[in-house]
C-alpha cells in the first residue's frame, strides 16, 4: 500500500473573519499526494496557490479542514511543533533563495541540522554529501555573493534536503534565473525526484516549469479546476481530485 504523504480534506482558507471585508482565498480544497510523486500546483497570480503553499508548508494554517502530513495532523498542532516539522519534515527551495549571506556554502546546507541537533560531525559529513549531489562541492567554501543564481539554488536545494524531509517544497524555485539556469535547477529535481525517490511539490505560473512534472494540479480562484497525471497507486483506476 502506497503512503500518503500530503492528504488534504475541505480546506477552506478566509482572511478578516467576520468583518465585512471577509475574504475567502481557498474554497474547499482536496489534494493527496503519495510517497514518490512529482506534483506542479499552477495558477496565475492571485489564484490561491501562495496561500495553499503556506498551509502545505505549515507555514499558515486552515481556517476549516484538515491536513495531515505523514499522517500527523497538522492543523492541530502548536507553533513550536509547526516549527519542528517545517524544520524536519519539509525541505523548502525559495525563488529568492533564502541563503545567509555571512555564511559559506556548506554551513548554510548545515543550518537546518543545526536546529534539529545533529552532531558537528554529522552536519558536516551530510552537508558535503549534499553538494555534491548538487555538484557544488568545489564550492563549499563560497560564499552567496560570490555564486551565481543557480549555483545560490543548487546550494538552496542541497540544505532543503539536509534532514532528509517528507517533502520538497519548491516556490517558484527558477523564477529569478534565466531560461537555461531554470533548466539545469530542474534537472536536479529530477535527479533527486528520480535517484532519490524524493516527493516534490512544486509551486508555479509557468505551465511549461509544470509541465516537466508527473501530475499537474491547476487552480484557480481558490478552487482545483483540473488533477492531470494522478494515478492512484492503489488502485488501477486514474482519479482526479478536484
Amino acid at each position: 500500500m502506497s503512503k500518503r504523504v500530503i492528504e488534504m480534506s475541505n480546506i477552506i482558507k478566509r482572511y478578516y473573519i467576520g468583518q465585512p471585508n471577509e475574504l475567502q482565498i481557498l474554497n474547499g480544497m482536496n489534494i493527496t499526494v503519495h510517497e514518490g510523486e512529482f506534483v506542479a500546483i499552477v495558477g496565475a497570480s492571485g489564484s490561491g496557490k501562495s496561500t495553499l503553499m503556506n498551509i502545505i508548508g505549515a507555514l499558515d494554517r486552515p481556517t476549516e479542514g484538515t491536513y495531515h502530513l505523514n499522517g500527523t495532523d497538522v492543523s492541530r498542532l502548536n507553533d513550536k511543533q509547526l516549527s519542528q516539522i517545517r524544520n524536519k519534515e519539509i525541505g523548502f527551495v525559495f525563488q529568492t533563495f533564502n541563503l545567509i549571506s555571512k555564511s559559506n556554502a556548506l554551513k548554510n546546507v548545515e543550518l537546518p541540522m543545526l536546529y534539529a541537533g545533529k552532531s558537528r560531525k554529522e552536519r558536516r559529513q551530510r552537508a558535503l554529501e549534499l553538494l555534491k549531489l548538487v555538484e557544488m562541492s568545489d564550492r563549499a567554501s563560497h560564499k552567496p555573493n560570490e555564486l551565481s543564481g543557480g549555483q545560490k539554488q543548487r546550494v538552496a536545494i542541497a540544505r532543503a534536503m539536509a534532514n532528509d524531509p517528507s517533502i520538497i517544497l519548491a516556490d517558484e524555485p527558477t523564477g529569478a534565473l534565466d531560461s537555461k539556469t531554470g533548466h539545469l535547477v530542474m534537472d536536479i529535481f529530477h535527479k533527486l525526484h528520480k535517484e532519490e525517490g524524493k516527493t516534490i511539490v512544486l509551486i508555479t505560473h509557468s505551465p511549461e516549469l509544470a509541465a516537466e512534472t508527473d501530475r499537474i494540479i491547476t487552480i484557480s480562484d481558490g478552487n482545483i479546476v483540473s488533477d492531470t497525471g494522478y494515478k492512484d497507486p492503489d488502485s488501477t483506476e486514474t482519479e482526479v481530485n478536484a
